[in-house]
């Protein structure tokens, strides 16, 4: 599933090529997504001009002077620009039209969502409950510490809780963990300050550098470029089970924390 740096490297990519233009059509070949295209998008849209490409946690905003189009890229989607006439492939579900390029949302699993928010996209009921941008300026030390008392879940749990910082999924989260030198399974409770200080600053960090390499290409991501990320290639710990560290020399462990695959060194990590 496309996480922070995936959605944040597709805004960079379609952000300069889209930005400020006139939308002169929209063509949605197949509105079963997610939650199904609404019927009036083009009429909210068509004959507007984009005024910008925001994101929020793993959403993509497409503000239009009376609301935005918010798109999540689901497990498989992309957005790239292309040329207006390029024939659509099978999974080529939604174009928005700007005179002879389009911005085409492409979504093998079709669980992605294109959705219209009149007004500001932040007040969208799944924006509004979410926790801070992990790249911002509310998220640091003081907030995860004051965000975490009394929590008895996993530490790496709780780095995924959006209610509490957004975007950091189970890639990052573990990657975090590892530049931190915190156990993902410690109880999120016992962390104290200079520790979860230690852990944003990690998180900015681990963030930072797969924005850089375009994200990670696991399966199907590729950027508004086409481009698929290299980032995966730098992983300390993730999927890395039974390989060696690439600190110390020894052994990448696996469990299973909240559902989801969960890696570390013991080494490196000590609990």
């Amino acid at each position: 599933m496309p996480e922070l740096p995936e959605v944040e490297t597709t805004r960079r990519g379609i952000r300069p090529l889209v930005a400020g233009r006139l939308v002169t059509g929209l063509a949605v070949r197949n509105p079963r997504l997610r939650l199904p295209v609404p019927e009036t998008l083009g009429e909210a849209i068509v004959g507007e001009r984009l005024a910008d490409v925001r994101r929020r946690a793993k959403y993509l905003l497409l503000d239009f002077p009376r609301g935005s189009v918010i798109v999540h890229l689901g497990m498989s989607g992309s957005l790239q620009v292309v040329a207006a006439d390029a024939p659509p492939g099978p999974h080529d579900h939604v174009d928005l039209v700007f005179g002879g390029s389009a911005l085409r949302l492409r979504d093998p699993r079709r669980f992605g969502m294109v959705v219209w928010q009149p007004g500001d996209a932040l007040e969208h009921p799944w924006l509004a409950p979410l926790g801070p941008e992990p790249l911002g300026e509310r998220f640091d030390g003081p907030w995860l510490h004051r965000a975490t008392r009394g929590l008895r879940i996993p530490v790496k749990q709780a780095l995924m809780d959006a209610h509490r910082v957004v975007g950091v999924g189970n890639i990052y989260a573990s990657e975090s963990l590892f530049r931190a030198r915190i156990h993902p399974l410690t109880p999120a409770g016992e962390i104290g300050p200079r520790r979860y200080a230690r852990l944003a600053q990690a998180v900015r960090e681990t963030l930072e550098a797969a924005i850089a390499a375009g994200g990670s290409t696991l399966r199907d991501f590729v950027g508004g470029d086409g481009r698929p990320g290299y980032f995966q290639q730098q992983y300390f710990v993730y999927g890395r089970d039974g390989e060696s560290c690439r600190v110390c020399g020894g052994t990448v462990r696996r469990a299973v924390c909240g559902q989801r695959a969960t890696f570390w060194c013991p080494h490196c990590q000590p609990r």
